[in-house]
């Protein structure tokens, strides 16, 4: 799912094309996208684009009349600029065609998750935003009072949208390395210095990317949003060396979900248990890097 990084650099790549003109028509492909009836499609036909921005994971569009596109990509949406006069490829599920080109969705996979909104007003918008703070403008005590408004895994609370706005799965194991610390550790029994050393790696992290995909996109519109790169440390490296300690990246399976981390830099040589895995091996499972390499 694109994050705050992500998310952050569309945004930009949008406002330089798109703010100030007008959104000619507005095309959707597939019913299932647009979640909303009132106001109608057709209303944003030949409205000029004030603003987009980012709210959470979603990106907002600002439009005459108090109009307002709400887009949330989830997990496989991702969005392509078409120069104007470029054909629009038939796999498409919306066009948003502009006098200076086309913005184009599309969605991989067979589960179609990603969803539009049209509302009037800015309070409209209310619903969209979760509660999380904007972990690259929190101060290190805000940072430290939501982590430990709730009990949970520092994995889970960092990926919590009422707790933290746009870091999501990629990220997180990201951050987590970076600060050295283990996912499954609870906020409960965080110090304030690893608190601090946490703050610390969001905000490089998150700001080292943003900084990554500018200079990768290069004035271009990016088309390489994905969560898993090869400059990344952990997420998406399972079995392959850690770039600070070559120790073999680890992994915990849920659901649709993986969490990678290094056993050697984040949890002490320890491995953490994956559900699946420990529960069949039982006795058999490795509990120590040694184990593992035994």
């Amino acid at each position: 799912m694109p994050e705050l990084p992500d998310i952050t650099v569309y945004v930009e790549a949008l406002s330089d094309r798109v703010v100030g003109r007008p959104l000619n028509a507005l095309h959707l492909h597939t019913p299932f996208l647009l979640r909303t009836v009132d106001p109608p499609l057709q209303r944003v036909a030949g409205k000029a684009v004030r603003e987009v921005r980012r709210i959470g994971k979603r990106i907002a569009f600002a439009l005459d009349d108090d109009l307002w596109v709400v887009l949330h990509l989830m997990i496989a949406g991702r969005l392509h600029w078409l120069e104007a006069g470029k054909r629009v490829p038939k796999t498409v599920l919306a066009t948003f065609e502009f006098p200076n080109g086309t913005l184009t969705l599309t969605e991989a996979g067979t589960k179609k998750r990603a969803s539009l909104h049209i509302v009037r007003g800015a309070e409209a918008l209310a619903q969209f935003e979760r509660g999380g703070i904007e972990p690259l403008e929190s101060t290190r005590e805000a940072f430290a009072q939501r982590l430990r408004s709730e009990n949970h895994t520092v994995k889970r609370s960092l990926t919590d949208p009422r707790l933290f706005s746009g870091i999501g799965n990629a990220y997180s194991d990201e951050i987590l390395h970076r600060a050295k610390m283990s996912p499954a550790k609870l906020t409960s029994r965080l110090t304030d210095d690893e608190i601090a050393r946490l703050h610390d790696a969001t905000r490089a992290v998150l700001t080292e990317w943003i900084e990554r995909m500018r200079a990768q996109a290069n004035g271009a519109f990016p088309e390489k949003v994905t969560a898993f790169r090869p400059e990344m440390a952990v997420h998406g490296k399972y079995g392959k060396p850690c770039p600070v300690c070559g120790t073999s990246v680890q992994r915990i399976r849920y659901a649709d979900n993986e969490t990678n981390y290094c056993p050697r830099c984040q949890t002490d040589g320890k491995l953490l248990a994956d559900r699946a895995l420990s529960r069949l091996l039982k006795q058999d499972w490795p509990r120590t890097i040694e184990q593992l390499e035994a």
